[in-house]
């Protein structure tokens, strides 16, 4: 799975301006509302009840928050980069700055867990997420995204 296949440009934004965990995932949710067509609300609240099992905040400074929504008929996936970093309630207790939205239809199973990882395992390279953080546009975290190397693949 290459992230392209989760990820288009209109879904990257290199400057997202929020002041809180909450806030973080009220403004994902809105954006995902409006790629999905599904209603804010209930993409804000599988996301906070899936923090409420464990802080998506995986250290540092990245955070993937993720749920599953019967309504998709395939996965979604979103990558902020914030303006400021926020208390995420991350498991390293660092500040949060790159964030990945995960949403999956509930029948995806393996498919969701193959694109959890993928996001993982690329967002874990110390590398790549400084280039992300250099990035200035939301067309070049994209280009940066969609050309990760396969050598992270899932």
């Amino acid at each position: 799975m290459d992230i392209s296949d989760l990820l288009t440009p209109d879904r990257v934004i290199a400057r997202m301006k929020v002041a809180s965990k909450k806030q973080a995932l009220q403004e994902l949710a809105k954006r995902a509302a409006a790629m999905t067509g599904l209603h804010e609300r209930a993409v804000f609240e599988v996301l906070l009840e899936r923090e409420k099992l464990g802080t998506t905040g995986v250290g540092h400074g990245i955070a993937i928050p993720h749920g599953k929504l019967p309504q998709l008929d395939r996965l979604y996936g979103m990558f902020a980069r914030l303006e400021t970093p926020i208390d995420f309630d991350a498991i390293d207790e660092q500040p949060v700055d790159l964030i990945f939205l995960l949403l999956a239809p509930e029948s995806a199973g393996a498919d969701h867990l193959k694109a959890l990882a993928r996001v993982s395992r690329l967002l874990r390279d110390r590398g790549f997420c400084e280039k992300l953080r250099g990035s200035a546009s939301s067309d070049a975290l994209y280009a940066l995204l969609a050309d990760a190397p396969t050598s992270h693949a899932a």
